[in-house]
């Protein structure tokens, strides 16, 4: 019997650091250029500069597109072990952290898939996730979303490691599980039933008591400790810029209720198995529908499995009505942006009921074959999606090289580095910081807007002699030209910057894809 768990768990051990081995192998090469750059990009790592060097701790998150409200801030304590070793000024660095954190993420994911199927549920899980190109995207840029993966998974593995083994401490973790999903995103607060309910459920047959829930409740508590300092010393900011998007009067046309579930679901369940709806509508359909079937079939499965499915299945369905009414945006797909990273929350939901489903359908002779061919062509459709080494804007490094031409520029202008810098975007309601960060670095003195006012690392232009004007760098993104109203590469900008206030122009190229960058003189 000892020899018999001894190979049990060196199967299990061979297996999950294959499964490891995996998903860094397709994660880690390239990171720094795989991942995109853009105003979120430079945003957090201003922020992190600041943490890093001038102990500015931060007590809101990453802003949100929710009017003035943030996510929360301890999705930035969660990066300094990048951050902090850099200074600040090594996105590699950062984006490593959330490289390894996706490549746990699968760790964690196989646990809870074993844990309910079986062995052969938690392979087919892990791989799966390993080799999903969102997942693998997920793993390959900064931005708040993309530590989800590996909170939500740890948060349902918790909760199922309570209920199944009675073991009430677990709660615990999948409380920092919930809380940390909350944190890099309020959509998370979506974790907040999942776990929660099945909490109840536990506590009604008797297993977690009155302490644990108070303790799960003090470790989302301490989670909110730094939203409360903001609220405290800024007069309630984040509570005022809510009521003000509540309030304002907001246009809500577009696709009506049904159609938003409707899409919402499929983009929900599709998205970590086949990616994009407008990349593969067909195959995100497929997938969508093998996932609902799944959950029909073993609905009515015996034993622990069968509360598992329940209890994941209906996740997904409220996860789904949830998103359709607090994200209408997602009836929408905008081609060229990160689009679907913010529900991720659900992805281990969705690896766990396959690898459940096919380790269910292995339990036969035809149900293996049927199950080893939907895996082949899983795994296929996402080998032939992988992102590619250099991401379509160049990455960090190409804004790296924008910045460095727009310095050399202002150098032969005479521009002293410590003269403040404007960066402007168009549209103005696109943030500047994808080139204040690299001028930053590069020491310039900038005052880079943003619509929330000046971004981190800014310098006030009225702390700045009036004798020494700021040059400025015009930004504007093609992809927003409907909204500029005019093309980018000319059009855009002379409209933008017509009028006195503006020197001549002394360079104006493409910095990537799109993303024209203008540099003019002082007046």
């Amino acid at each position: 019997m000892i020899e018999r768990v001894r190979a049990i768990d060196r199967t299990a051990v061979v297996t999950v650091l294959g499964l490891l081995a995996l998903a860094a192998l397709l994660r880690l090469p390239a990171l720094a250029t795989r991942g995109t750059w853009d105003s979120d990009q430079g945003h957090d790592m201003l922020v992190l500069r600041a943490f890093a060097r001038d102990g500015i701790v931060p007590l809101l998150g990453p802003p949100t597109s929710i009017g003035d409200v943030h996510h929360g801030a301890w999705y930035y304590y969660l990066l300094p072990p990048g951050a902090l070793l850099t200074g600040g000024e090594s996105p590699l660095a950062v984006v490593t952290v959330i490289a390894l954190s996706g490549i746990a993420a699968v760790g964690v994911t196989w646990w809870l898939a074993r844990a309910i199927g079986g062995p052969l549920a938690g392979a087919v899980a892990g791989v799966a996730m390993a080799v999903s190109a969102a997942a693998i995207d997920e793993s390959t840029f900064i931005w708040n979303p993309n530590l989800i993966a590996l909170s939500s998974s740890v948060a349902l593995a918790g909760a199922w490691r309570a209920w199944s083994t009675r073991r009430p401490g677990w709660w615990l973790v999948a409380a920092v599980g919930a809380a940390i999903t909350m944190q890099c995103h309020v959509l998370g607060v979506a974790m907040l039933p999942v776990v929660g309910g099945l909490l109840l459920a536990d506590a009604r047959r008797g297993g977690a008591d009155r302490r644990v829930i108070l303790g799960c409740l003090m470790v989302i508590g301490v989670s909110l400790v730094p939203l409360l300092v903001n609220e405290l010393t800024t007069g309630f900011s984040e509570v005022r810029a809510a009521l003000d998007y509540v309030t304002d009067g907001r246009d809500e046309a577009g696709a009506g209720l049904p159609v938003r579930i409707a899409i919402t679901g499929l983009r929900v369940v599709s998205w970590p198995l086949t990616g994009l709806i407008t990349s593969g509508f067909l195959a995100g359909v497929v997938a969508t529908s093998v996932v609902v079937g799944i959950v029909a079939w073993r609905w009515r499965a015996a034993g622990p499995e069968r509360t598992a499915v329940r209890w994941l299945g209906l996740a997904l369905v409220w996860s789904t009505l949830f998103l359709a009414v607090a994200a209408p945006s997602l009836a929408t797909v905008v081609v060229g942006l990160p689009n679907d990273h913010y529900h991720a929350f659900a992805d281990p939901m969705v690896f766990t009921l396959v690898g459940v489903g096919s380790a269910a359908l292995a339990r036969s002779v035809p149900g293996r074959a049927v199950a080893t061919a939907g895996l082949v062509v899983l795994l296929a459709w996402n080998i032939g999606h992988l992102p590619p080494a250099v991401h379509p804007d160049g990455g960090f490094p190409a804004a790296r090289t924008a910045a460095e031409r727009v310095d050399r520029v202002l150098t032969t202008a005479g521009v002293p580095r410590d003269a403040v810098v404007a960066i402007r975007s168009l549209p103005d309601v696109k943030s500047t910081e994808s080139m204040a960060y690299p001028l930053v670095l590069l020491g310039r003195a900038v005052a880079a807007e943003t619509p929330r006012g000046l971004s981190p690392g800014s310098t006030d232009p009225a702390a700045v002699e009036p004798a020494r004007p700021p040059a400025l760098v015009l930004l504007c993104d093609d992809l927003f030209a409907t909204l500029i109203g005019a093309p980018c590469g000319g059009q855009a900008e002379d409209a933008a910057v017509s009028g006195p206030g503006v020197g001549p122009l002394l360079d104006r190229f493409e910095g990537a894809p799109g993303r024209w960058v203008s540099v003019y003189a002082a007046p």
